[in-house]
């Protein structure tokens, strides 16, 4: 029973080509096209709206040397967001549920904030590993949480987005499970509406996991520059 609920969760092979390549491209047909026409198309003008937004959310509050990092942080939550969708369609799984590959898009930008901090700010980088006024007893013990924490981060960025991807995933194929088995047209008519309810929320959480991600990334962005 264990190993067919977290089948889901394995990338299938067709014709013996991992299918989890062409869901890691089909995020990025959500892209705005370039185009030298005056008047876009309806489907442009949302992608440019979606972008402009998004980029405004997260990095309004960020002083201005973040914001070069403005189309790289929009891209990649847009290529997270296709992600998150893509398995919530039928005959599809979802690439995020897997830790390697959050794991893969987490650290990297993550150790890519810590070295422009290192190199603009070394001094100022180096004193959030010790807080202002800490007793001389304290200091090494809070340098070495300072450090632990600060490596954690990138792991709780990728635990926190599979986590919570595979829960609601688990979730909703064990109810639609139990629809098949259950007695009586009214239990099954009210597993079906919790059914329903719960697709609703987890396409709430592949949205909020989305933006969560970049948030935090660029919170650590702000830190360091």
């Amino acid at each position: 029973m264990t190993l067919s609920l977290f089948n889901q969760f394995g990338s299938p092979i067709l014709f013996g080509i991992p299918l989890i390549l062409i869901a890691l491209v089909t995020p990025w047909l959500m892209f705005p096209s370039p185009t030298k026409q005056w008047l876009t198309n309806r489907i442009t003008l949302l992608q440019t709206l979606f972008v402009k937004t998004s980029s405004k959310q997260i990095f309004s509050p960020l002083n201005p040397p973040a914001h070069k990092w403005a189309m790289m942080f929009t891209a990649l939550m847009i290529f997270l967001l296709g992600l998150n969708f893509l398995g919530l369609l039928p005959y599809t799984f979802t690439p995020t549920t897997q830790l390697s590959l959050n794991l893969g898009l987490a650290i990297p930008m993550w150790l890519a904030t810590v070295l422009i901090g290192l190199r603009k700010q070394t001094s100022l980088s180096l004193a959030h590993l010790l807080p202002e006024g800490t007793p001389t007893l304290l200091i090494p013990i809070l340098i070495v949480i300072e450090t632990i924490s600060l490596f954690i981060r990138p792991m709780a960025l990728g635990v926190r987005l599979t986590a919570n991807l595979t829960a609601g995933h688990l979730l909703i194929q064990l109810i639609s499970s139990a629809i098949v088995t259950l007695p009586g047209p009214a239990i099954t008519m009210s597993a079906f509406i919790a059914l329903l309810l719960l697709m609703i929320l987890e396409i709430a959480v592949a949205l909020i996991q989305a933006y969560v991600f970049m948030l935090l990334l660029s919170l650590y962005l702000q830190e360091n520059t």
